[in-house]
């Protein structure tokens, strides 16, 4: 009897819990300056509710407050109304009960209807295989094209996840948190939601890298809390002056994030001491009337460098010419007391919330801002072509287009003056592709600022570049290489499909007509025989090869004239070839994979140390079962660690290191400091009497009295590394060890 009523209590709070959190959903729409539309909310918010009832997340908590939590970031951190607010309360009734997308037009209308049966394709289509997870993301980023709101509701779903996600097990959190910080922060970062994707890249950090996380953050804390004597005393004179020209404003201080510290500190090996640019101090302003917001950014900036000393490479205008996410400001960094570089942003409340909400945003002031407006249809066109290139590999697809999410970007000029903008990096040849597609195929290189260059010379912001062509280039295989727009890279690749398709076709008629004049069958048995003989892998290859002349058609003839191999002894040759080489591998990953310890499978022998990141014992790692039976350990923050997961969520293999003392890895660290006698003999000192390490090789160069040394060193473990290297950061002269993480041997 107790039992029951303390079920019906519980039943009874877990009500009163989700009333009460739909009721703040309710509050916080009505807050909103959208067409109050309340009915249709609370309509679906009952629907999926009574769709959810009795169901759990796997916190405990009843899953309708997931739909909830997602509907309440779309209202408030994006800023969409209604239509979104529904779609995300009802997001995951197809997927996870009886209802369809036809029960939910019927009762919402087609709209709803198509947002939700777009969420739910990129839901059920998230999975269980490679292909899959990137396909997964290929049709989501589709939606796109039909209606950019379902990517929104898609990135509000995923940072609740992400803020939920202490409940799902460690192998699920990274798969999870890599998936996010490869797609869904750049993604964001392109729809223009900074604090959105902030916070995704953070989330992601914390349980990629915890340790680190949370000691990056303790320090930030920290230096948050020792400098804000040092705001307050940079801002009093910027307040009373923008008081006294009659401005009505905001100044917040904010310092750089977790992921972004860290982030700076893995890109340019240095500490968290050597980051100068941790505070910045945001002024929003309203804008007076019958002013342009350009001119009043730039008279702002003239006021605070009547006071401050303003650095002139660090002047960064978004006004003049928006970033492609729609995104307005004017940075500049100034000298503030006590000699500390502090960043200044100024916007006004119109590019604030644009700033912060992004697309959405933007939307709403589209007709303020025709160039940014402009910037942002572009690039979804831009997005929506790269989708409709034919056969296009998915994998392929995700890398190209996260490539283009994130990168930074140039603006360049054609010969007539009309701006285009590229990514940072963007040769000549991605400049013709931009143009038009004819005039990449037959570019044959250009003019920058009116001097001659080859097509693969790289652009810098501000050039202006004329394209040459000719009618009888065609695009070549080294193109790849020095191209980095995913348009550029499509193109190139589609015109290498058409011809390979075409020598496919002449091949096949040319094996054909051989075997009608040797009175052989075409078939798979003799086109088998022929591959066998002439070593070779897919019929593809043959047709390709006699097309091109690679291949003579005589050799082919022999190669039909020989008589098969007992099928017996052919398979045990085989057998014995593959065994013998897979033998010598495992023998040899057999030695290492004595230091790593695989969670879940029976047999932890077949392990291969990743050489892009080279991971040592004692640093975090992660196990990726990709190719056949191997596993493959890298880094958890390694980059290629972060892509591969993301796209192969399920081979995920976690792995940990057990003690040893026995094996040896390879590691280097970098190192500089004032010059002085006897300092490489004291750091090679210090090394040589380390019972635990060796050296490999050992290089200095000197320079203006400062030098800089790289050394190879084979060590058993993290431990052991670390301690070398603040033995060797306390020598007098030192200023600077690390640990160089990716090894290029």
């Amino acid at each position: 009897m107790e039992e029951n009523i303390s079920q019906k209590e519980k039943e009874k709070a877990e009500e009163e819990m989700i009333e009460q959190a739909f009721q703040e959903l309710l509050n916080d729409y009505l807050a909103t300056k959208h067409r109050k539309r309340v009915e249709i909310i609370t309509k679906a918010f009952n629907f999926a509710n009574q769709a959810h009832k009795g169901i759990k997340r796997r916190s405990g908590e009843p899953y309708i407050m997931h739909p909830i939590a997602v509907a309440k970031i779309v209202c408030n951190e994006i800023g969409l109304g209604s239509t979104s607010i529904c779609s995300a309360l009802l997001h995951d009734v197809v997927e996870d009960t009886d209802y369809t997308v036809e029960d939910i037009a019927n009762l919402f209308g087609p709209k709803i209807a198509s947002l939700v049966d777009g969420l739910t394709k990129i839901s059920e289509v998230m999975g269980s295989n490679t292909t899959k997870q990137a396909e997964s993301f290929r049709k989501m980023i589709l939606t796109l094209a039909d209606d950019v709101r379902v990517i929104l509701i898609k990135i509000a779903d995923r940072l609740h996840n992400m803020r939920t996600l202490d409940s799902m097990p460690e192998h699920k959190q990274v798969k999870i948190a890599s998936e996010t910080l490869y797609i869904y922060a750049p993604l964001a970062h392109r729809m223009g939601l900074h604090a959105i994707k902030t916070e995704l890249e953070d989330l992601s950090l914390k349980y990629e890298n915890p340790v680190e996380y949370q000691e990056l953050e303790k320090r930030i804390h920290d230096y948050r809390d020792e400098h804000t004597g040092l705001y307050q005393q940079f801002i009093a004179p910027i307040r009373e002056r923008l008081t006294e020209n009659g401005y009505h404003y905001d100044i917040t201080a904010r310092t750089k994030s977790v992921y972004s510290v860290w982030s700076k500190m893995q890109r340019r090996h240095i500490s968290f001491e050597e980051i100068y640019d941790l505070l910045a101090v945001r002024i929003v302003f309203d804008p007076k009337d019958n002013q342009p917001e350009k001119w009043q950014c730039w008279n702002i900036y003239s006021l605070i460098t009547d006071m401050y000393s303003p650095k002139p490479e660090r002047i960064r205008d978004w006004v003049s010419v928006p970033k492609a996410n729609g995104y307005e400001a004017l940075h500049l960094t100034v000298m503030g007391p006590g000699g500390k570089w502090i960043e200044v942003q100024i916007r006004s409340r119109r590019m604030d919330e644009i700033a912060e909400k992004g697309l959405a945003a933007h939307w709403k002031y589209k007709g303020d801002n025709a160039e940014a407006s402009n910037e942002v249809d572009k690039w979804l066109a831009g997005i929506k072509e790269m989708l409709e290139q034919p056969g296009t590999d998915a994998l392929e697809f995700l890398d190209e287009f996260k490539l283009n999410l994130f990168a930074k970007e140039i603006r360049v000029f054609t010969p007539k003056g009309e701006m285009r903008t590229l990514p940072k990096g963007a040769s000549v040849l991605d400049f013709a592709y931009d143009i038009h597609t004819e005039i990449g195929n037959s570019c044959i290189g250009g003019k920058v600022n009116h001097k001659l260059v080859p097509m693969s010379h790289r652009l810098q912001s501000g050039d202006q570049v004329e394209v040459l062509t000719s009618d009888k280039q065609k695009p070549q295989g080294d193109w790849l290489d020095f191209i980095v727009t995913a348009k550029a890279r499509n193109n190139i690749l589609m015109v290498f499909r058409r011809e390979k398709k075409e020598q496919i076709r002449i091949g096949t008629t040319m094996f054909e007509k051989l075997l009608e004049d040797m009175k052989l069958p075409f078939g798979a048995e003799n086109l088998n025989k022929a591959l066998l003989h002439l070593k070779l892998q897919h019929k593809d290859d043959l047709y390709v090869s006699l097309a091109k002349g690679h291949l003579d058609i005589e050799e082919v003839r022999k190669a039909l004239k020989k008589k098969s191999e007992n099928k017996f002894v052919k398979y045990w040759k085989l057998q014995f070839f593959k065994s013998d080489k897979d033998k010598s591998v495992q023998d040899k990953d057999e030695k290492k994979g004595e230091v790593i310890n695989d969670i879940t499978a029976d047999d932890a022998s077949d392990f291969i140390i990743a050489p892009c990141c080279n991971p040592i014992p004692g640093d975090d790692v992660v196990g990726m079962k990709i190719d056949g039976d191997k596993i493959t350990v890298h880094k958890r923050k390694c980059p290629e660690a972060i892509r591969l997961m993301s796209s192969y969520g399920d081979k995920i293999v976690p792995v940990k290191w057990v003690s040893h003392k026995i094996m040896s890895f390879l590691a280097v660290i970098k190192l500089n400091g004032i010059d002085s006698t006897g300092i490489v003999s004291d750091i090679t000192m210090i090394i040589s009497k380390e019972s635990n390490v060796n050296m490999r090789t050992v290089h200095f160069e000197t320079k203006d009295g400062i030098f800089e040394g790289m050394i190879h060193l084979y060590v058993h473990n993290t431990a052991d590394l670390n301690n070398l290297m603040m033995k060797i950061a306390s020598l007098k002269g030192v200023e600077n060890v690390s640990r160089v993480e990716n090894l290029d041997i």
